[in-house]
């Protein structure tokens, strides 16, 4: 192995992806979008499948992830994989809406903190991404009318 390898394998945002790893499985795993708040750099990018442009910013994002929290986090969800080097990860997920399967990858990258400073999902296969479309503009809708997040 070269130096410039071993260099690579203990860089040093390895300590704030395992912390922010960390944070979101316990985020996942209780579904309390209250935890973003800590979790979400102030200038975080969401990069969704559905909208076309990158939300900037913690509120943005927050809304847009606490939205997909409750289309796709149901009784169904797990993550199947785990790919990490250095700050980024990526988590592939299954789940099931309305009875379609649906296979997706959040790709996630850390600062050094372990706050994620930008966020991207990707959907298939179409079914999947027209239903959670549909779901998460009817979600939004409420959460940026100030109502809650119930589904």
């Amino acid at each position: 192995m070269s130096e410039h390898d071993e260099k690579s394998q203990t860089d040093w945002s390895d300590a704030g992806t395992a912390l922010g790893l960390a944070a979101w499985h316990q985020l996942v795993s209780t579904r309390d979008p209250a935890r973003l708040a800590d979790l979400l750099a102030d200038d975080v990018v969401f990069r969704s499948p559905i909208v076309h442009t990158p939300q900037q910013g913690r509120a943005r994002t927050s809304m847009y992830l606490t939205g997909a929290m409750h289309v796709l986090g149901n009784e169904q969800f797990t993550y199947v994989r785990e790919l990490v080097d250095g700050a980024h990860a990526v988590l592939e997920f299954t789940t099931q809406i309305d009875g379609i399967d649906v296979n997706g990858v959040d790709m996630i990258e850390f600062n050094s903190t372990g706050q994620i400073v930008d966020f991207k999902v990707m959907l298939r296969p179409m079914k999947a991404i027209q239903i959670v479309g549909q779901k998460m503009v009817e979600m939004l809708e409420g959460l940026s009318a100030g109502g809650s997040a119930t589904t």
